[in-house]
């Protein structure tokens, strides 16, 4: 039921806590990202691309925790760099935050 807890919590909120691995320090590192949905996927921009901490952090340790609304999810992470694939999912976060 705590999948379900938490995929209803997404709804009523446009930031979630993710918290990763250090890749170096091991140590548990928690950071507020926006995230898109699309049917059953939740996709994360990291806004530096691949130079944001917690991108490269996933890169090592693939599992994080997702918090939302007070519901938690654990999650394995899986990064897309095809370019077709990145610009369709930068177009949900124009369309859902607006473009920058």
């Amino acid at each position: 039921m705590a999948l379900a807890e938490f995929t209803n919590a997404l709804k009523h909120t446009d930031e979630i806590e993710i918290t990763v691995t250090g890749r170096v320090s091991g140590r548990k590192i928690s950071n507020p990202v926006w995230f898109v949905q699309d049917g059953n996927m939740l996709h994360l921009l990291p806004v530096k691309g691949s130079d944001s901490e917690w991108y490269r952090n996933i890169l090592k340790t693939p599992t994080i925790h997702l918090t939302a609304e007070g519901k938690e999810c654990r999650a394995e992470v899986t990064p897309t760099t095809d370019r077709a694939k990145v610009d369709k999912i930068v177009d949900k976060f124009k369309g859902k935050y607006g473009a920058c």
